[in-house]
């Protein structure tokens, strides 16, 4: 069984017709609960997250010798990533399954990519 990451992707500035009703965002809600009971139940879940938005983000790349620290995202992008989940999946089409209700559960788009390891690095290197 592989780990994937399903990444969920929101738009800067992006505000909806309308802010949603304490119903909507009720069955919101209830629609991500039963997603993650069901990938509770069949062992799928690993971990998943909401981030906050980019301008709370901190990006920290090295300098001459020194690191140099700026707020804000790395890259200016409409899009940025809004949460994630971490699942346990036999293989692409069974991860690409499960972004597709993710996908419907939520309504933003979802980018899912294959771990290439998981563990440590040190783990992974030869004698180890």
């Amino acid at each position: 069984m592989s780990q994937y990451l399903l990444s969920t992707y929101a738009v800067a500035g992006e505000v909806p017709d309308a802010p949603p009703t304490p119903q909507d965002m009720q069955l919101f809600m209830q629609r991500v609960i039963d997603l993650e009971a069901e990938m509770d139940a069949t062992g799928t879940f690993v971990f998943g997250g909401r981030l906050y938005d980019p301008d709370a983000a901190t990006v920290l790349r090295p300098g001459d010798g020194d690191v140099i620290m700026t707020d804000g995202p790395f890259a200016e992008s409409k899009e940025h990533v809004a949460g994630f989940y971490i699942i346990n999946a036999d293989d692409l089409d069974a991860a690409l399954a499960w972004a597709d209700k993710v996908v419907a559960a939520i309504n933003h788009p979802i980018e899912v990519r294959p771990f290439q390891a998981t563990g440590r690095v040190a783990d992974q290197m030869p004698g180890a």
